[in-house]
């Protein structure tokens, strides 16, 4: 599989570190952003292959930010999988309308289901 580019938006550092190692041990390139603001920023400097994306953050949650990214076209192409300890329905609903790729609740997924899933998704 060629290498992608892969932002991770989470402001629980040791979460996003577990996923950015694993993804730079399989060879793709990594971003972490803290926030939805940063990640928003960092969508538009560096093009993402695909974004993991929490909801409950400071500054711009990932709702907020999801809702950034449909508004521009060139942005509302890249692949978005919410990663999340928020399960509730109206959520749920709400991003999947919004056009996530996938949404997955932290307690229910252990990192390498996590990396099978979104290579799935970056290998179509």
């Amino acid at each position: 599989m060629s290498k992608k580019k892969i932002l991770i938006v989470e402001d629980d550092n040791f979460v996003a570190e577990v996923y950015s190692t694993k993804f730079l041990e399989i060879g793709h390139e990594v971003r972490i952003a803290q926030n939805g603001e940063e990640g928003l920023k960092m969508v538009g400097e560096e093009k993402p292959d695909l974004i993991l994306l929490d909801i409950i953050m400071p500054v711009m949650g990932g709702i907020e930010m999801l809702g950034e990214l449909k508004k521009k076209d060139e942005w509302k192409q890249i692949p978005v999988i919410l990663l999340t300890n928020v399960g509730e329905k109206e959520s749920v609903q709400k991003v999947r309308n919004l056009g996530v790729q996938d949404y997955l609740i932290k307690s229910h997924f252990t990192p390498a289901e996590v990396i099978e899933k979104i290579e799935s998704i970056l290998g179509k």
